[in-house]
């Protein structure tokens, strides 16, 4: 066979076995396209699946955004404390809860808020006990002049029967709970003059709020009351509108009242506070879990509150003397005397019951 025969031959067997391999790698070929749209189609599978059950994850731990508010300047521990609250109970919800605080009034004046809590505007609230006593009448005796001895006898109260009789009375005729009771700060009075006894107060022209409770004192001494608007206050006793007025000592400070008052009379008639509320409607949504998450921080954030406002107004008695002003001490014995026999317990609603109940509390 010559070369060209040999080569003749080859040609012929090659050109016999090129289908039979073409045809093999087109069936491998379309083996790996079907495989592969299978893996794909798995993948897909896995994939919506994985985002289903993420999708499911998230709607379960889904972020519900509240609204606190209340009255206080951002300065004020009743909004920083409120704030460290709000971010403290994210982190012990995981996240679940976000709670936005809203300062100075931004959602309303205090009235505003509380009446928030009925209309689902607000979750959450901080305020006085003579606007829940507006619901709930008993709850309100903590304003009665010289009811509480100083900030330990008030947070003793807290802890009482009670207080848990009063805050649950408040409960059944709104819905809403008390939390939490931070210390507010103690009532004393600025004057153009000294006063050492109750006497002293009458015919005084007095700034006071339009408060029954915050009323009682003064008009049992006999001072001329008046509700002039808080922001009016310095202009007022600068000149001359009234002669006195009557305020915590942080918020003496704070406002300036010193510069145009320079008698700081230490009569201590109220040990005010303010409570931490939470809606009827929310509260119903919370878990047990939930629940007591959100009272043990805010009950937390009012012991804050407390311990911060106890140790600014120590340091103010001892920086008003320093700037030169007549800090006076009083005969609290002859304030109480007075009160106690001018003012009745029915007219406000309060039970005298309960007043003995508190002033027994050691």
């Amino acid at each position: 066979m010559t070369d060209r025969e040999e080569a003749g031959g080859q040609k012929h067997v090659s050109q016999k076995w090129e289908p039979v391999l073409g045809q093999r790698h087109a069936e491998q070929g379309n083996l790996n396209a079907i495989r592969e749209e299978r893996m794909s189609s798995r993948f897909k599978t896995l994939l919506g699946a994985a985002a289903i059950i993420m999708a499911s994850a998230l709607t379960a731990h889904a972020e519900t955004t509240l609204k606190w508010a209340h009255v206080y300047e951002t300065s004020e521990p009743f909004h920083t404390e409120s704030v460290w609250a709000a971010q403290e109970i994210a982190k012990r919800t995981n996240g679940r809860y976000k709670i936005d605080v809203y300062p100075a009034s931004q959602l309303g004046k205090e009235a505003d808020i509380n009446q928030g809590l009925k209309l689902g505007t607000v979750d959450i609230i901080i305020s006085g006990s003579s606007f829940a006593s507006r619901d709930f009448k008993p709850i309100g005796v903590t304003y009665f002049p010289y009811i509480f001895r100083d900030p330990s006898h008030l947070i003793a109260y807290t802890k009482s029967d009670v207080f848990k009789r009063l805050a649950k009375g408040y409960e059944d005729k709104t819905g809403n709970v008390i939390t939490a009771v931070s210390y507010y700060g103690t009532r004393h009075t600025t004057s153009n003059t000294s006063i050492t006894k109750c006497a002293d107060l009458k015919g005084v022209k007095m700034r006071v709020p339009d408060v029954p409770a915050y009323l009682a004192m003064p008009r049992a001494c006999g001072a001329n009351t008046a509700p002039i608007a808080f922001a009016e206050v310095y202009l007022a006793l600068q000149n001359g509108t009234v002669d006195a007025q009557e305020n915590p000592l942080t918020t003496i400070e704070a406002k300036k009242f010193f510069e145009v008052q320079k008698n700081i009379i230490l009569s201590g008639h109220i040990v005010d506070h303010l409570n931490t509320v939470v809606s009827k409607s929310r509260w119903a949504s919370l878990s047990d879990e939930d629940k007591q998450i959100f009272r043990d921080v805010m009950q937390e954030a009012a012991a804050r509150t407390t311990k911060i406002i106890e140790e600014r107004e120590k340091a103010l008695v001892d920086d008003f003397r320093k700037r030169g002003l007549n800090v006076v001490e009083v005969d609290k014995a002859d304030f109480e005397k007075n009160v106690l026999e001018k003012v009745k317990f029915e007219d406000f609603g309060y039970e005298k019951a309960d007043w003995e109940a508190i002033r027994a509390i050691k």
